[in-house]
């Protein structure tokens, strides 16, 4: 990216809380010759920002303790096309350090080593980001080498399909299968997996974990201590407790959530909610947040999805758009499809359903669970998984389509023992 022109080379923005390094840091950037320039001097992180968003800078010296900086606020720099250098005071400490690039800034300087300022400053000027920065991370390996675990997201249109039964019950087999399952409820309209698996928190463990990751602080021993274990090798990580709270998941915190979560456990199965759609954009430009970014970044982040949708005639109407809507979001994607609640009463065959399904999508395969209300009820009361609830024809299926999520035949892996249960 070409620097901001101002006379004198880069534009620079500094944000200094009143730093003993500051009068040091002002002298340097304004130096003859040094080809940089001040463009502001900024006097807290809402002044910086809003500096940055009119595209006067694309460089910003910030104090490490500037009060507010967090990971939504240097994505809001990046996403403004101004690239963030952290001056830390007194010598670079190696925790403080690992903090601030999990907010996102990679140019780290000590105040004693100010010499090096302008050669820093110019160096991230020059890969300053064009574009917004998208939160999605990419699967793989975390940056300390840890293998990243498989990210199965249960998704599904309006109406109440049975996507956390859906979810609960994958995680639960998985789980008694032998792998550890990491179960996050990530629906910005108010999930329920606490309740359908009897775990009662008082404080959100999304909320809870995405604050830590806002402020650089969540690892993954920090979630693994907010995950619930509610079973042999199952923990939960509690939804919003309202849904108007979505609004504190922010989306950068959440892209490092979604990455630490998946390196905690062998699977990361991800209850998300049914809208796809963007929030409209505000009235005098910029970016709102969006309330269904979760789902989305969810989806993109997904090795596998599974879609939910009911067998009777307003359910698969509304799973025939739902897969139109994922198709646009995610061209290549191949979910797998589970009709819910299929009787003998609608009149039509999984054949017939089979058909009208892969005549929007072309799924993995197509999965069928029965009407078996007396088993889901019972489940539900008691605040168990299905499969601690006794055996059904929902449990049967149910274990038969998670044996197929893992590749294994479900006769192979199931065992006997205690399954997860109720949170401690």
């Amino acid at each position: 990216m070409t620097s901001v022109d101002l006379p004198g080379g880069t534009a620079v923005l500094l944000a200094a809380a009143g730093e003993r390094w500051e009068a040091e840091a002002l002298e340097r950037l304004e130096r003859r010759g040094s080809g940089t320039v001040l463009a502001r001097r900024c006097v807290d992180l809402t002044d910086l920002l809003a500096t940055a968003s009119a595209g006067l800078a694309n460089v910003a010296v910030v104090s490490a303790t500037l009060p507010g900086l967090d990971a939504d606020s240097v994505s809001r720099l990046r996403t403004s096309g101004v690239a963030a250098v952290a001056v830390l005071p007194g010598e670079l400490a190696a925790g403080e350090g690992e903090r601030l690039r999990r907010l996102g800034i990679e140019d780290l300087l000590a105040s004693s080593d100010l010499a090096d300022l302008v050669d820093t400053v110019r160096a991230a000027g020059t890969a300053a980001p064009d574009a917004p920065i998208t939160p999605t991370l990419v699967p793989g390996a975390g940056d300390d080498g840890s293998p990243s675990g498989r990210v199965l997201v249960v998704w599904g249109p309006a109406g109440a399909p049975g996507r956390t039964t859906v979810a609960v019950g994958i995680a639960t087999e998985v789980a008694r299968a032998g792998d550890g399952v990491l179960l996050v409820d990530v629906d910005p309209y108010g999930g329920t997996v606490a309740a359908h698996l009897g775990v009662l928190d008082e404080v959100s463990g999304l909320l809870a974990a995405a604050r830590a990751a806002n402020t650089g602080q969540l690892d993954r021993v920090r979630l693994a201590g907010l995950a619930r274990q509610v079973g042999d090798g199952l923990r939960v990580l509690t939804g919003l407790p309202r849904p108007d709270r979505w609004q504190e998941v922010r989306p950068a915190a959440f892209a490092e959530l979604l990455g630490e979560a998946a390196r905690l456990a062998p699977w990361l199965v991800l209850d998300a909610g049914f809208s796809l759609e963007s929030d409209p954009v505000p009235a005098f430009g910029g970016a709102g947040p969006q309330r269904n970014e979760m789902t989305v970044a969810s989806l993109q982040r997904a090795d596998e999805v599974v879609v939910v949708g009911a067998a009777d005639p307003i359910g698969l109407a509304r799973l025939a758009r739902g897969l139109v809507e994922l198709h646009e979001l995610l061209p290549a994607l191949r979910p797998r499809v589970v009709v819910n609640r299929t009787r003998t009463t609608l009149g039509w065959s999984d054949r017939e359903i089979r058909g009208m399904v892969e005549g929007f999508v072309r799924p993995v395969d197509v999965h069928f669970l029965p009407e078996d209300r007396a088993a889901a009820d019972r489940a539900l009361m008691a605040g168990r998984s299905l499969a601690e609830s006794g055996d059904s024809a929902l449990r049967r299926a149910m274990s038969e389509l998670a044996h197929e999520v893992l590749g294994r035949p479900a006769a192979r892996t199931r065992r006997r023992g205690r399954g997860p249960g109720r949170g401690r």
